[in-house]
C-alpha cells in the first residue's frame, strides 16, 4: 500500500507539484506569525502566549452592601453552596464571604461543557426556594470567561492632545463617571468581549446628611426623610392628548436632575408649613463608599479591565478592542485648564497580553526559523551534495506550513506549549527525507546506475530506493507518534497545557512522513535530472549569477547575496579540476559558509555585544563538536563494532552501567541502594548509612527534584502584600502609592499601575487589605510590534549613533535611550535595556523586593498577572504553594493556622519571610446588641431599628437618578461627625410608636469586638490558607515533602498541639504535580508497551524487538544524565574568548516537571529511530547472506552497520544541532522549551551507542540461535 502511494506520487509529477504549491500557498495564509503575504487572503491560526489551563470553573457572586462576612457567610454564602453542590458534574465548590461580597467558584469535571454548566447553574439560581437568601438579594453569574481572562488593563488620564504628555485636571469622580457610561460600555461591544470592569476613582453620588437636631425640632422621623426622598424622583407617562388633530405624547417630568431638586422634596407639613429636605438635611453630591482604587506610580488613577470571552482568540480579542478604542477617542470629554492648556480624557493601556503574545511567537518564530536553518546547514556538510540538500531542507517548511492548516482546521491555537511541539519536531521531521535521499544517492553511485538521471529508468531507481527503506522509516517514524500518546491522557490543568503540543508534534510528524512519501521523491527527480548540457548556457547562466549576486548586494547592502558571485565564479572555472567533485565540495562549503554566516547573524547565540566574530566561532564550534563526533564515529565504526562484536561483555557493561547511573541520578542513591545499607543494618552495621561514603555519595545523588511546571515569563511582575486586617482604606492608600513610587524608580521598570481592593468584577475577589501592583519591566533588548529585536546603527568602535548626533557606548556607564533616539538599521547591533549587573528577570524581582519592605505589609511570592490569576482561581490562594487549613470554626482555624505558620518558618528550604496565615480573625468590629425588652416598651420593632441603624450609619441607597447616560445613587446618613464612634452612635435618634424620638443608647449596647475579615470555605466547611515560597533552587515537591516531614514530627512529638477538630493539607502546584505524576507514571508504561508492540508487528520476533527496543533505556539514562549534569556547577563552567558557556546554555537546576517529563516522552520514540533502521538492514542482510558460521554473522553485522551507519548519525546529529537554538533561547517562552529539549538534547547524543548495541545484540541473538537449533529459524 505504502509503495503504490509513493508510486503514483512519483509517476504523476504534475499532480504533485499542484499539490505542492497548495500547500505552501494555504500555509502561508494560516501561519500564526505576522507574515506579510501580500495578496494572499489571511486566515491565521488563533494566537495566545499559554494555552488556557485553569480550572473549568463558575462563578457565582452576590452583592449584600454593608454587610459583615460572618453575615454573607450565614446568609449568603452557606445557604448559596448547599443548593449548588447538587447540580451534575459539580467536583468542588469554594467559597468567598467578605464585606458587603459573596464569591461562589462552582469546579467542574474537565468534560463538562463550559455554557451547559452555565444554563444549569442558571436553572439552579431561578428555582432557589422562597426565603432562601434575603429579600432583595439577587445572585449573578460571573462572565462568561476563564483566569486567563483578563486580557488588557487601562487607565483613563488628561493628556494634551497635540503633545500626548500627561496635562492632569481631572477628578477622580469625574474619570469615573466617563469610565462607567461611557467608555466601558463601548470597549463592551467589541466583538470576543465578555466584560469590562471599572476600578478606581469615585462613583459619584447624591448624600443627603440628616441634622438630628432640626428633625427633632421638626418632629420629623428618618422614615419620613426616606420616604420623601423615594418619592421625589420619578417620572411618569400619561398616555396620549390630542391637540388639532395631532397626537401629543404626556409625560410627568419628576427626575432628579441636581441637588436643588433634591433639596426642594417635602417631607411634611408643619402647622401649614412645608418641610423640605434642606430643612432638615445638607445635600450635596460625593463620593460614594468604595472597596477598591487604582494607583499609577503614586497618583490616583481611574481606569478598567477588559476581560475576553471563553474561547475567543484574544489576540484579535484585543485588537478589537484597540480599533473601538480608537473609535471613541474623538468622542471623549476634554477641557481647557487655567493656564491655557487643553486636556483630553485618553484611554492609556498598562497591561497589554498581545505584547506577551507577540514575544512569544517570536521567540518561537526566530526558534523555529535558527532549527530549520541549522538543519539545513547539518545535511549540507554530511551529505556534501547541494541537490540532495535542498530536496531533503525542502521537507522542513512544507511540513511546517501543512501542520499550520491542520491546527486552523482542528481549531488548535497557536502558543508557546503547541508551537513548542512543531520546535521539537524538527530535528525528526528531517529523517524521513535524509533516509531516502541517501538511500536514492547509494544507489546512483552503484556502477550498474551510472548515467541514470532520466526517465523512466531514473524513476524505477528512486522507488527501489525509497521502497527499500521505507517500512524502517514508516516504523520508527510511527514509535516515534506513538510514543507521544499519553500525552493526549493527560487530564486537569497538565492536560490542557500539553494536549496541544501533542497534538502538533504529531500533526507535524504525520505530516512529514506523509509529504515524505508523496514529495521527496518527485523533488528528488527533478532536482537530480535537470542539467544543463550546454557549455555555452550554462557559462551565460552562470555570469548572470555573479552580476545578479553583486547587483543585489549593491542595492540592498545584504553581504549573503554575495554567496550568489562566489557560487557562478566556482562554476565558471569548475572545468578546471581533475577532481569533478572538487566543485562541488567548494558549492557545499560557500552554501556552508553563507548559511553559517546568516545564521550566525539572526542567531547571535552570545548576544550582539559579543560582536559577529565571536556569534561566528560559537556557532561554527557547535556545529563542529557534534558533527566532528558523529564523523569520528562513521570513519572509525568498522574498528569499533568490531572491537565490540569481540568483547561483547565488556562493552555491555558501558550500556548497563549509564542505565544503573541514570536511574540513581533520578530516584537517588539512597534509593536505589537502600537494599544494600539495609543489609548491612541487618548484619549489625547500624551506623553505616552515616558513614562518610553513603553520606558523601547520598549528598551527591539526591534525586531529581521534582515540580509542576517551570514559569513562563511574561514580562511583568504582579507583587500581591496585604496589610493588617484592621488596616483602613486611608491607610491603604498611603501604602499603595508608597509602593508604586519606590517600585517605579528601578531603572528596568517600565510602569507600575497598583491595585488595592477589587475591581467591579467576579474575578476579583480581593478584600481591600490585598494589594496588586502590576510591575511592567523593559524587554532585555529593544523589540517591534511582532516580539523581534530590533537593530540599531553602530559605528566602527560599537557605539550607537543617535539621531541627534550623538553616541551612546554602553561600556562607558548605562543609560536609557528611547528607541526612537536610535537609528534602525539591519546590520547594527541590538540594544540592551537592563542594567550590566540584570542579567534575568529574576535579579528585576530581586530589586523589587529590595525596595518593597514596608511596616505594616506582609511580603509576597513571586508571582505574574497571568500565572497568578490562574493560582487563585484554581486554587483559592495568592500562592503556588501552601497549606489548606480546617477546621470547626474560624477560631480554632486561626489558632492552628498560626502554629503551623510558626513551624514552617523552620524548614530550611522555605523562605521564612514568605510564610504568612491569611488572617481569617481579626478585623475590628463595632457590634450594636439590641436590648429586646427597652425596645418593648417603646413599640419599637428589630426591623425598624435595623433599618435605622442601616440608612443613619452605612446609609441607605434609596433611589437612584436618571440624567441621560449617567446614573447616580441617592444616600441617606448622618454627618461622618455623628457616626464616627460609639459615644456618637449611641445618640442616633430612632423613633417609637407614639412619634416620640429617643437616643439609640436607650434600647441598644455597643461594644468593640474582633471578628471575621474574610471567610473562606470548601464544600461548606471552613478554611484557612497558610502560604509560603521555596528558596532559590528548591524543587516544589521537594519542599512540600521537607515540609509534611516537619510538621508531623513536631505533631507526634507534642511541639505542636493542634486545637481540637483542625487538620490541614498541602495544596497549590504540588497537588498538580502529584495528580500528573501518577497518571504519568500509569501512561508512560503503556507507551513503552506500544511502542514495543509496533516492532513486534515489524520484526515478528519478541526478542528482536526487545533488542530493537534497548535504545530506549539508554537514552532514557541520558536524559537524567544531562539533567545532572545542568546542577552541576563545573559543567560547562569555562569561556571561549570572552564567552561563558554556562551563560550561553542557561546552565541552572532543572527539576523534573511536566515539561521536562514531555521531553522524554518525545525522547522515547526518538531513540528508537536509529536501532529499527540499522537493525531491519541486519535482519535482510541475514536473510540475503543466511550466514552460518560466528565469522560470516559478524562479517553480515559490519556490512550492514557500516551501510546503515551514516543515516542512523546523520539522523541522530541532525536531531541534537536542531535543538541548539532552544537550549541557547532566552526570549519569552523559553523558559518552557529549554527544559522539554534538554532531556530529548542528552537522551540522543547518549543513545548513539545504539549503533553498537543493537549490531552487537543481534549478533549474540544470532549466533546462540545457531548454537541452539543449528540453523537460523526465520
Amino acid at each position: 500500500m505504502l509503495n503504490k502511494i509513493i508510486k503514483y506520487f512519483l509517476e504523476n509529477r504534475v499532480i504533485t507539484l499542484l499539490l505542492l504549491v497548495a500547500l505552501i500557498i494555504w500555509g502561508l495564509s494560516t501561519a500564526p506569525f505576522n507574515w506579510q503575504a501580500g495578496v494572499l487572503p489571511r486566515d491565521p491560526v488563533p494566537v495566545d502566549a499559554i494555552p488556557d489551563y485553569g480550572e473549568n470553573q463558575q462563578i457565582v457572586a452576590t452583592e449584600w452592601m454593608g454587610r459583615s462576612p460572618k453575615d454573607i457567610q450565614d446568609q449568603i454564602t452557606y445557604p448559596l453552596t448547599t443548593s449548588l453542590l447538587g447540580i451534575s458534574g459539580v467536583k468542588t465548590i469554594r467559597s468567598t464571604s467578605m464585606f458587603g461580597m459573596s464569591f461562589i467558584y462552582i469546579i467542574f469535571e474537565e468534560d463538562v461543557e463550559f455554557y451547559w454548566s452555565r444554563s444549569r447553574i442558571l436553572e439552579k439560581l431561578n428555582s432557589l426556594p422562597p426565603g432562601t437568601l434575603p429579600e432583595g438579594v439577587q445572585p449573578g453569574l460571573g462572565p462568561d470567561a476563564t483566569a486567563l481572562g483578563q486580557i488588557f488593563w487601562y487607565t483613563l488620564e488628561g493628556r494634551n492632545p497635540k503633545t500626548g504628555e500627561p496635562a492632569g485636571g481631572w477628578n477622580p469622580d469625574e474619570l469615573r463617571t466617563v469610565q462607567d457610561f461611557y467608555v466601558r460600555y463601548s470597549v463592551s461591544s467589541a466583538d470576543g468581549v465578555s466584560e469590562v470592569a471599572s476600578v478606581g476613582g469615585f462613583v459619584k453620588e447624591y448624600q443627603v446628611e440628616i441634622n438630628p437636631n432640626a428633625m427633632r425640632a421638626f418632629n420629623v422621623s428618618i422614615m419620613d426623610v426616606m420616604g420623601a426622598i423615594q418619592k421625589s424622583n420619578l417620572d411618569i407617562g400619561a398616555e396620549t392628548v390630542e391637540i388639532n388633530k395631532a397626537e401629543y405624547l404626556v409625560r410627568g417630568l419628576g427626575y432628579i436632575k441636581n441637588v436643588s431638586d433634591l433639596e426642594e422634596a417635602v417631607v411634611g407639613i408643619q402647622n401649614g408649613v412645608p418641610v423640605k429636605i434642606k430643612d432638615v438635611a445638607f445635600v450635596n453630591l460625593g463620593p460614594a463608599t468604595r472597596r477598591g482604587g487604582l494607583d499609577k506610580e503614586g497618583i490616583e488613577a481611574v481606569g478598567g479591565v477588559v476581560v475576553a470571552r471563553y474561547g475567543s482568540n484574544p489576540l484579535h480579542v484585543i485588537e478589537n478592542v484597540k480599533e473601538k478604542i480608537k473609535e471613541i477617542e474623538a468622542g471623549l470629554p476634554e477641557k481647557v485648564l487655567p493656564d491655557g492648556t487643553v486636556s483630553k480624557v485618553t484611554v492609556v493601556p498598562f497591561y497589554d497580553r498581545s505584547g506577551l503574545i507577540m514575544e512569544t511567537i517570536g521567540t518561537l518564530e526566530t526558534d523555529l526559523s535558527h532549527e530549520i536553518l541549522i538543519s539545513i546547514i547539518v545535511i549540507i556538510i554530511i551529505i556534501v551534495n547541494l541537490r540532495a540538500s535542498v530536496v531533503i531542507s525542502s521537507l522542513l517548511p512544507i511540513a511546517v506550513l501543512t501542520t499550520f492548516i491542520v491546527m486552523r482546521l482542528l481549531n488548535i491555537d497557536a502558543n508557546i506549549v503547541a508551537l513548542s511541539g512543531i520546535a521539537i519536531a524538527v530535528g525528526v521531521m528531517v529523517d524521513i527525507g535524509v533516509v531516502f535521499v541517501e538511500n536514492v544517492i547509494q544507489h546512483m553511485e552503484k556502477p550498474e546506475n551510472k548515467g541514470v538521471t532520466k526517465g523512466k529508468a531514473f524513476v524505477d531507481l528512486i522507488f527501489r530506493s525509497v521502497s527499500e527503506v521505507s517500512t524502517p522509516t514508516i516504523v520508527a517514524m510511527l514509535t516515534t507518534i506513538i510514543s507521544f500518546l499519553p500525552v493526549f491522557f493527560l487530564e486537569a490543568q497538565e492536560g490542557k497545557l500539553f494536549k496541544p503540543l501533542a497534538y502538533t508534534k504529531t500533526i507535524t510528524l504525520i505530516s512529514a512522513l506523509v509529504l515524505g512519501m508523496m514529495i521527496v521523491p518527485t523533488l528528488t527527480y527533478y532536482f537530480f535530472s535537470i542539467k544543463v548540457s550546454s557549455k555555452k548556457i550554462r557559462k551565460i547562466l552562470n555570469i548572470l549569477l555573479v552580476a545578479g549576486g553583486i547587483i543585489l548586494f549593491l542595492a540592498t547592502g545584504t553581504y549573503i547575496a554575495l554567496i550568489l558571485p562566489l557560487f557562478g565564479l566556482n562554476n565558471l572555472f569548475a572545468h578546471k579540476w581533475k577532481d569533478e567533485k572538487i566543485p562541488n565540495y567548494i558549492n557545499a562549503g560557500i552554501a556552508i559558509l553563507g548559511a553559517v554566516s546568516f545564521l550566525t547573524s539572526e542567531w547571535l547565540p552570545v548576544g550582539p555585544q559579543a560582536g559577529f566574530i565571536s556569534n561566528l566561532l560559537v556557532v561554527a564550534t557547535c556545529i563542529a563538536l557534534i558533527l566532528g563526533f558523529f564523523s569520528l564515529l562513521i570513519a572509525n565504526y568498522e574498528r569499533l563494532i568490531r572491537w565490540c562484536l569481540d568483547n561483547r561483555l565488556k562493552f555491555m557493561m558501558i550500556p548497563v552501567l549509564t542505565l544503573l547511573f541514570g536511574i540513581t541520578i533520578w530516584l537517588g542513591f539512597n534509593t536505589v541502594f537502600g537494599f544494600a545499607a539495609k543489609g548491612f543494618e541487618t548484619l549489625g552495621w547500624k551506623n553505616f548509612r552515616q558513614t562518610a561514603f553513603w553520606e558523601s555519595a547520598s549528598g551527591k545523588f539526591p534525586g531529581i527534584g521534582q515540580e509542576f511546571m517551570p514559569s513562563l515569563n511574561e514580562g511583568s511582575f504582579l507583587l500581591m502584600p496585604t496589610s493588617m486586617p484592621h488596616t483602613g482604606i486611608e491607610q491603604n492608600l498611603q501604602f499603595i502609592g508608597a509602593l508604586d513610587k519606590r517600585i517605579s524608580s528601578i531603572p528596568e521598570v517600565v510602569t507600575t499601575v497598583g491595585k488595592w481592593g477589587r475591581a467591579n468584577s467576579a474575578l476579583d475577589p480581593a478584600p481591600t487589605q490585598m494589594f496588586e501592583n502590576v510591575i511592567n519591566y523593559r524587554p532585555e533588548f529593544i523589540v517591534n510590534e511582532d516580539g523581534h529585536r530590533m537593530r540599531f546603527k553602530v559605528n566602527n568602535k560599537d557605539e550607537f549613533i543617535l539621531k541627534n548626533g550623538g553616541i551612546y557606548n554602553p561600556e562607558n556607564g548605562f543609560r536609557l535611550i528611547p528607541a526612537d533616539s536610535l537609528i534602525i538599521d539591519e546590520k547594527g547591533d541590538y540594544f540592551r535595556q537592563w542594567r550590566p549587573h540584570i542579567k534575568t528577570s529574576d535579579d528585576i524581582w530581586q530589586e523589587i523586593v529590595n525596595v518593597s519592605h514596608m511596616p505594616g505589609l506582609t511580603s509576597a511570592p513571586k508571582l505574574q498577572p497571568i500565572e497568578a490569576r490562574l493560582v487563585m482561581l484554581s486554587t483559592g490562594m495568592r500562592a503556588p504553594m501552601g497549606l489548606k487549613v480546617s477546621g470547626p470554626d474560624l477560631e480554632s482555624i486561626e489558632a492552628g493556622g498560626k502554629l503551623l505558620e510558626a513551624a514552617l518558618k523552620e524548614v530550611p528550604s522555605v523562605l521564612p519571610s514568605t510564610v504568612f496565615y491569611d488572617r481569617a480573625v481579626g478585623a475590628p468590629y463595632i457590634e450594636i446588641k439590641l436590648n429586646r425588652q427597652n425596645m418593648a416598651r417603646y413599640g419599637i420593632t428589630v426591623a425598624d431599628l435595623q433599618e435605622v441603624i442601616s440608612a443613619a450609619v452605612g446609609g441607605m441607597p434609596l433611589t437612584t437618578t436618571v440624567e441621560g447616560r449617567e446614573r447616580f445613587p441617592v444616600r441617606l446618613r448622618y454627618p461622618r461627625e455623628l457616626r464616627e464612634n460609639p459615644e456618637e452612635l449611641s445618640k442616633l435618634l430612632i423613633p417609637t410608636a407614639i412619634g416620640a424620638q429617643i437616643p439609640m443608647k436607650e434600647v441598644a449596647d455597643i461594644q468593640y469586638t474582633k471578628g471575621a475579615q474574610m471567610i473562606q470555605s470548601e464544600n461548606t466547611f471552613l478554611l484557612g490558607y497558610v502560604i509560603f515560597d521555596k528558596v532559590a533552587n528548591a524543587a516544589e515537591v521537594d519542599v512540600v515533602r521537607e515540609a509534611d516531614n516537619l510538621l508531623k514530627q513536631k505533631i507526634s512529638s507534642g511541639e505542636i498541639k493542634l486545637p481540637k477538630g483542625v487538620t490541614y493539607k498541602f495544596a497549590g502546584n504540588y497537588e498538580q504535580q502529584q495528580r500528573a505524576s501518577d497518571r504519568l507514571m500509569i501512561l508512560i508504561p503503556l507507551s513503552l508497551i506500544l511502542i514495543l508492540v509496533i516492532l513486534y508487528f515489524q520484526f515478528k520476533s519478541v526478542t528482536a524487538s526487545l533488542i530493537h527496543f534497548s535504545g530506549v533505556f539508554v537514552a532514557f539514562a541520558g536524559g537524567f544524565i544531562f539533567l545532572w549534569l545542568y546542577g552541576e556547577p563545573w559543567f560547562l563552567n569555562f569561556s571561549i574568548g570572552d564567552v561563558q558557556m554556562r551563560e550561553l546554555f542557561q546552565i541552572h537546576q532543572i527539576n523534573l516537571s511536566i515539561a521536562v517529563w514531555v521531553g522524554f516522552i518525545a525522547l522515547f520514540g526518538i531513540s528508537t529511530s536509529d536501532g529499527v533502521l540499522m537493525g531491519s538492514f541486519i535482519h535482510d542482510t541475514f536473510v540475503e547472506r543466511n550466514p552460518r558460521t560466528r565469522e560470516s554473522i559478524r562479517e553480515a553485522v559490519v556490512y550492514a552497520g557500516r551501510r546503515r551507519v551514516r543515516p542512523a548519525a546523520m539522523t541522530t546529529g541532525v536531531t541534537l544541532i536542531a535543538l541548539l537554538p532552544i537550549l541557547t533561547s532566552v526570549g519569552k517562552g523559553s523558559d518552557i522549551m529549554v527544559p522539554m529539549a534538554i532531556p530529548t538534547f542528552g537522551g540522543m547524543l547518549i543513545q548513539s551507542m545504539t549503533m553498537f548495541v543493537v549490531p552487537v545484540l543481534q549478533c549474540w541473538w544470532r549466533e546462540w540461535v545457531i548454537k541452539k537449533e543449528g540453523h537460523i529459524n526465520e
